[in-house]
């Protein structure tokens, strides 16, 4: 994502691209992961995991390969729809893995690796995209190619078979049933949904609208209201992927054992809300700086955490649950561009107004939460 990420502007101006061209071409990634995400999940949880990841970053080798070759808009809008459908089939999968051989004790440290990855990539890709663009801006995208081949050829050989992962599921879980294979995909989804971990969808949802709503109007908001330079902005995104890394390494693991996932969700809102509102009163640019990795931290520390008490909280179908997660994270990712863009238009502040109203309803609603159903959970008692 971020190893593109710089070569996308140069990408509409060469191929003369419209704003609107470029916004369908996003939307059609997080619209395949949003249609693609709970059904692979499900298939996921019968089929097995190792076949899916495989399957998944192949997709992924196809996407970046096509969008490489190509100049046409139509080819690069599919090109765009298979790397939503691999990125279903890859993220989703991943947690649910992580959260199959794993007990409920080491989830929050194996989950909170899987983020401190997602952070290292976000980190160097920019760099290196960068550079690598400097011959062509289609060069990037055959690099990720080349290292999607490489993941699939060390899944391939290093990832246990889908038979070996299943012993290691039973063994972290003895006493879960076996899963049901005649259930109803809808039927299954909707009991998640409206159940007691519909709540944590809910969070789920509202986070990566808030996430996604802030980030996509930021560099806009601070170059017009605080007169940030373009090398001000790239100052505090790597600022922000280094203590995000940081903070998910060394932090996270024992941050849920301190507080619980309930607290530490409670209190990310919190200081998502706070530093929201500290970037439109702040009036010098090193506030706004330490006000927005405030936010940024938050934000990504909130989705592990939600993450691992989903996965505590249910303990068979976890391909459906992260996929409904995956899902409803797409839903926030298609929502929250379109309206902070909007808003933009009348009013700068208006779209971060709304992001703080979010995240103090948020706040108020991880009062709610209930308590994972697990016998081997760290988080202490709390209202």
């Amino acid at each position: 994502m971020s190893l593109i990420f710089p070569v996308m502007p140069f990408i509409k101006n060469e191929l003369h691209f419209s704003a609107l061209d470029m916004g369908i071409m996003n939307s059609l990634f997080a619209f395949a992961q949003l249609i693609g995400s709970p059904i692979i999940g499900r298939i996921s949880d019968k089929s097995g995991r190792k076949v899916v990841l495989v399957i998944g970053l192949l997709l992924f080798v196809v996407a970046e390969s096509l969008f490489a070759l190509t100049n046409s808009l139509i080819v690069m809008d599919i090109s765009r729809t298979i790397g939503g459908l691999s990125a279903a089939m890859v993220v989703p999968t991943s947690n649910a893995l992580a959260a199959d051989i794993t007990t409920p004790g080491q989830r929050a440290k194996v989950i909170g690796w899987l983020s401190a990855a997602f952070s290292g990539g976000l980190i160097l890709g920019p760099g290196i995209g960068g550079v690598l663009a400097r011959s062509s801006y289609k060069t990037p995208f055959w690099f990720a190619a080349t290292l999607g081949l490489l993941s699939v050829i060390c899944l391939a050989i290093m990832l246990p078979s889908d038979k070996k992962l299943k012993q290691l599921r039973t063994s972290t879980k003895p006493a879960i049933a076996k899963m049901k294979s005649d259930t109803n995909f809808w039927q299954d989804s909707w009991k998640l949904l409206s159940g007691p971990m519909g709540l944590l969808f809910i969070l789920i949802l509202v986070s990566a609208f808030g996430l996604v709503s802030f980030e996509s109007i930021y560099s806009l908001y601070v170059n017009e209201v605080h007169h940030f330079t373009m090398a001000n902005i790239a100052l505090v995104l790597t600022l922000n992927g280094i203590i995000s890394l940081l903070f998910q390494i060394l932090l996270f693991n024992r941050m849920v054992i301190l507080l619980g996932e309930k607290r530490l969700i409670r209190y990310c809102f919190f200081f998502a809300f706070l530093g929201t509102a500290w970037i439109m009163v702040a009036h010098q640019k090193w506030a706004v700086i330490i006000a927005t990795l405030l936010v940024f931290t938050a934000f990504d520390l909130i989705r592990p955490a939600i993450t691992t008490l989903l996965t505590k909280a249910s303990l068979t179908d976890q391909g459906l649950v992260n996929g409904l997660n995956m899902s409803l994270t797409s839903v926030g990712n298609i929502i929250g561009p379109i309206l902070s863009g909007a808003l933009l238009d009348y009013n700068y502040h208006y779209p971060y107004f709304v992001v703080i109203v979010f995240m103090l309803i948020s706040f108020f609603l991880t009062y709610k939460i209930h308590r994972a159903p697990t016998n081997n959970n760290q988080e202490p008692t709390e209202n």
